[in-house]
């Protein structure tokens, strides 16, 4: 519950126990926790749709003494790598940072 805890929504504590619910009981959302080192330093947690072969990033978080690193778009690209074939959507809220994750990548291209 930590990480999701720094995510403004989830600051409640009953939207918190409810959020981790859906991904304890909900077999289509997933929570991945990101590890460097011997340290936790982010989450990342989706809802995937095998029929539309999508993915949605429903949670981003990353420890605030790690922030500024590219965690987030490190997390992105694990995504990539473990639905390969899949679209990612976002929601309202990680849309900025898909979106930063994503002109970064490309930008990485050229």
């Amino acid at each position: 519950m930590g990480f999701l805890s720094y995510i403004p929504s989830e600051k409640m504590l009953c939207k918190l126990q409810e959020t981790v619910q859906q991904y304890l009981c909900v077999e289509q959302w997933q929570l991945y926790l990101y590890k460097e080192a011997e340290d936790y330093i982010g989450l990342i947690g989706v809802e995937v749709n095998d029929n539309d072969k999508t993915y949605t990033v429903q949670h981003i978080s990353v420890n605030p003494s790690f922030r500024g690193e590219g965690i987030a778009s490190k997390m992105i690209k694990e995504l990539q790598e473990i639905y390969p074939g899949y679209g990612c959507k976002s929601t309202d809220f990680t849309e900025p940072f898909i979106q930063s994750c994503l002109r970064k990548e490309e930008g990485a291209d050229l």
